[in-house]
């Protein structure tokens, strides 16, 4: 069983150690002997699968004749694994599958958006993320509130100062403008916001036009996420993600990267600029909403 605590540092802890590991040219059974642990422990700890103590972190970090730099920083992580990210505070709400993507969306340094159907969550109103999940059938009002209230602490990390702020950039179909929530003023709040929360925030906002073809429904949507490095080493791989009705899909292996990397740069490359973007939206909120 996974240990609790904050699942992201874990699975980072981990991989740095393995990397240390194989750079220092010894195997998984010999730093097993060494430290006195069985294989499987070590499986575990390479897996994030279990909580790392400080001083198990130094005497790991000592057998692989790692530097002060990479050592401080694999413990700083060792200790922030213990605590529970701030999202399980709403444990009632969030889907355990999801719980990964909230942490993952926290620590990365870019994330790029493909959308089809809906507003991105990071760049949605209370209002329109409050209709959205009033589809969902047997929901309450309560629980609206907290899933309501997930996504607006979700989008803190816009504006955080410390760590950085991630570059976010978002291409959704031209379709996406169109696709009316039963409020018909939150939807036109959300277009606007679109607009000004991108200029406030500086993320980037294109829309792929209608006449792009088959483009857009051959890739589907996706998010792109990328982890700055870890004393001075970047280990954790860019990850795919996928959002499906019950679940979702973590694609991290290099084929699968490579594959969505050049969908997303061609969605760039056909996409309107930024100007242009913010122009059609104007238009849609002109011609839609106002009188």
């Amino acid at each position: 069983m996974v240990e609790s605590g904050s699942s992201v540092p874990r699975r980072q802890l981990g991989r740095h150690l393995r990397q240390a590991r194989e750079e220092a040219g010894v195997t998984l059974e010999a730093a097993a002997q060494e430290l006195e642990w069985s294989r499987a422990k070590m499986y575990r700890i390479e897996g994030g699968q279990t909580l790392m103590r400080k001083h198990d972190v130094l005497a790991m970090c000592t057998v692989y004749g790692a530097t002060t730099e990479l050592t401080e920083a694999l413990v700083a992580l060792s200790v922030e694994s213990k605590s529970k990210g701030w999202w399980h505070a709403y444990g009632d709400v969030i889907p355990a599958w999801f719980e990964l993507y909230v942490g993952l969306e926290a620590a990365a340094s870019r994330l790029r958006f493909f959308q089809l159907a809906l507003i991105p969550g990071l760049l949605q109103t209370p209002e329109y993320a409050a209709a959205i999940f009033r589809i969902q059938p047997g929901i309450t009002e309560q629980e609206v509130a907290q899933a309501v209230a997930l996504r607006m602490e979700r989008q803190r990390l816009l504006t955080r100062r410390k760590p950085k702020a991630p570059t976010v950039e978002v291409i959704l179909d031209q379709a996406v403008l169109y696709r009316q929530v039963p409020d018909q003023e939150a939807m036109r709040a959300q277009l606007a916001h679109l607009v000004n929360n991108a200029q406030a925030t500086g993320v980037r906002v294109r829309i792929l036009p209608a006449n792009a073809g088959a483009m857009a429904a051959n890739a589907g949507s996706f998010a792109i996420l990328d982890f700055p490095p870890v004393g001075g080493r970047q280990v954790d791989p860019s990850t795919v993600y996928i959002e499906e009705l019950t679940g979702a899909l973590y694609l991290e292996k290099p084929s699968e990267l490579a594959a969505y990397a050049d969908r997303w740069e061609m969605l760039s490359a056909t996409a309107l600029s930024a100007d242009e973007s913010d122009d059609l939206i104007a238009t849609v909120i002109k011609e839609s909403y106002d009188e």
